[in-house]
């Protein structure tokens, strides 16, 4: 396993880099767009509804990331499926502060998590908007989407003593860049 290691840091530090796809999932208003947009380039906007899918490149330690916003709207989220088959790793974003919807979310979760294309792709749930005084704690919203047998944990678990797919929630806020870089790492070493 070292001398692996040492040939992708390697690798890596000639330019090389593992590819791999990513797709960004969730309710509409949830901040996917705004979650990519972050990502990519730093910056915070307001964005419209997404109703075509946007991609970005985002390099991340020894992987290449090629991230798909395929929006949230109901009628978008029948094309998600389309993408399972070739997926390394989804974010599936919650707005924690829209209490009326983390049943229709919940919904939407798990259709993720039982989908056959996807037994092993890992999942980190953000629980985005956590800045905002209505916003529903970590725990809480965990109960709520019935994960708490489902998480593997934040700490860094070899793949194979898991023993399942890798799942965890993390809570964020892209205004105020909190908990996304953990996310990220946490998703880039179950598909490294």
């Amino acid at each position: 396993m070292f001398f692996w290691n040492w040939i992708l840091d390697l690798f890596s530090y000639f330019g090389f880099k593992k590819n791999a796809k990513l797709l960004i999932i969730g309710l509409d208003n949830a901040g996917k767009s705004t979650f990519l947009d972050r990502l990519a380039d730093s910056r915070l906007a307001q964005n419209p509804p997404t109703w075509q899918t946007r991609s970005k490149q985002l390099d991340l330690g020894r992987l290449r990331f090629t991230a798909y916003d395929l929006g949230g709207h109901p009628t978008v989220r029948r094309v998600w499926k389309d993408y399972f088959p070739a997926v390394d790793g989804i974010i599936f974003m919650v707005d924690s502060a829209d209490s009326k919807r983390f049943e229709e979310a919940k919904t939407e979760l798990d259709s993720v998590l039982t989908c056959d294309v996807l037994p092993d792709v890992p999942v980190a749930v953000l629980f985005n908007k956590i800045d905002r005084k209505e916003a529903v704690d970590e725990d809480l919203l965990t109960a709520q989407l019935n994960l708490h047998t489902s998480k593997t944990g934040k700490e860094y678990t070899p793949r194979e003593k898991v023993g399942r797919r890798p799942v965890e929630t993390f809570p964020v806020s892209l205004v105020k860049l909190m908990g996304y870089g953990e996310a990220m790492r946490w998703l880039a070493y179950y598909i490294e």
